[in-house]
């Protein structure tokens, strides 16, 4: 029986997500794939407008299947996915840009050429997408890179640049599926703080997907845990910390709090078998 999330909250301001607009709804979507394999059980969440939310997991629970769904890459067996109250099927009724794990350039292309290609698959006139790709270039600090290869650029820089291309198509909602998992701490912790920042100014809605309990922590204003065998979910976490966040945050006692409670939640998730 899929049972309705528990909602835990460390602090006293009120839960984020119980404001706003819905930006997505998940409706009771499921996912059995044609062999069979049940990926996920019937989820139903809600994420409004201008919130950031991770999904938090072990491996095998279903974190990217949803992410995919909600993108309209991956169909629900059941159910639906509504984006901005209407149907998630109706491809042109939001602006929305994935980000995957790989940053997924084209080697043979500039960067420039890399973060424009959205904009030309659209049809956008090249003096317009030339504008906006300087722009995104500039947003995630890159605009002095414009014409290097990805192979001149670190991991980290490949990144920077896969976001760019996510960002110039100026969307509403920014899909993240563990973008920054390959990198090093400090790579990774840089292209948070950058994220965030980016988040704030762009004022977007963002669903993140990480298996770092401590990036978690720090980006989200909600984490939702997920269970394995099949996946679904089991906590709505909500983190009530002011942004901006620094580093100091990273190792305040408050952080080390919220960091255990994920942590027990997660060992909890990750040794839950089917429940019926």
């Amino acid at each position: 029986m899929n049972t309705a999330p528990n909602l835990t909250v460390i602090g006293e301001e009120r839960p984020h997500h119980a404001l706003g607009t819905p930006a997505i709804e998940v409706l009771s979507a499921e996912k059995i794939y044609s062999n069979g394999t049940r990926a996920l059980l019937p989820v139903n969440l809600t994420i409004n407008q201008g919130e950031f939310v991770t999904l938090l997991g072990p491996s095998g629970c279903g974190k990217s299947t949803l992410l995919k769904m909600i993108a309209g890459l991956v169909e629900p067996s059941d159910g639906k996915l509504m984006l901005w109250r209407k149907d998630s099927r109706e491809k042109a009724q939001v602006p929305l840009s994935f980000v995957f794990q790989e940053a997924t350039l084209m080697p043979w292309s500039n960067v420039h050429n890399n973060v424009r290609l959205p904009l030309d698959i659209a049809g956008v006139p090249r003096a317009e997408a030339n504008t906006r790709v300087s722009e995104a270039l500039e947003l995630v600090g890159l605009g002095k890179f414009a014409k290097v290869l990805p192979r001149e650029l670190s991991g980290g820089m490949q990144m920077r640049v896969s976001i760019a291309r996510g960002l110039v198509t100026r969307p509403k909602l920014l899909l993240m599926d563990e973008p920054f998992g390959a990198l090093d701490e400090i790579t990774r912790n840089r292209l948070d703080s950058d994220l965030l920042r980016l988040w704030r100014e762009q004022g977007l809605t963002v669903v993140f997907v990480t298996h770092s309990i401590h990036e978690a922590v720090f980006l989200s204003q909600r984490v939702i845990m997920m269970a394995a065998r099949p996946g679904r979910v089991v906590e709505d976490i909500a983190i009530n910390e002011p942004f901006p966040r620094d580093e100091d945050f990273r190792v305040s006692p408050t952080f080390a709090r919220y960091a255990r409670q994920l942590q027990d939640s997660l060992l909890q998730a990750s040794q839950s078998g089917m429940e019926s």
